[in-house]
């Protein structure tokens, strides 16, 4: 593997689903739309920067004021429509399974984040 090339993390399922990889690179993700409230499914964004998370929720017009971070929750992230979700992965952020972003949810709690 040359130098700069995405080293992926390998995280065995325990729900049978097998296992999948994710990229070790700095990324914004969202995961599917599963979460119902309000009428309306809801998915996650996250990021391995929190600064191109906020700079991604903000070119999504995602106010700041939605963000969801320490102390509040051990996860920063923000919560999205399954419409702003689409419009997302059409602006770059990476689609995750629930096992990938558990896994990327695992690496940034084993790193420090930048």
């Amino acid at each position: 593997m040359r130098q700069g090339d995405s080293v992926p993390d390998r995280v065995d399922s325990t729900d049978g689903a097998g296992a999948c990889e994710v990229p070790r690179r700095r990324g914004v993700y969202v995961d599917a739309a599963i979460w119902e409230w309000q009428g309306l499914k809801w998915s996650h964004l996250l990021a391995d920067d929190i600064d191109d998370l906020h700079r991604f929720a903000a070119r999504l017009g995602i106010h700041r004021t939605s963000y969801q971070g320490p102390p509040r929750t051990s996860v920063p992230h923000y919560d999205l429509t399954s419409y702003e979700r689409q419009r997302a992965i059409a602006l770059g952020a990476i689609a995750c399974s629930r096992e990938e972003i558990v896994a990327i949810v695992r690496r940034s709690r084993r790193e420090p984040r930048s």
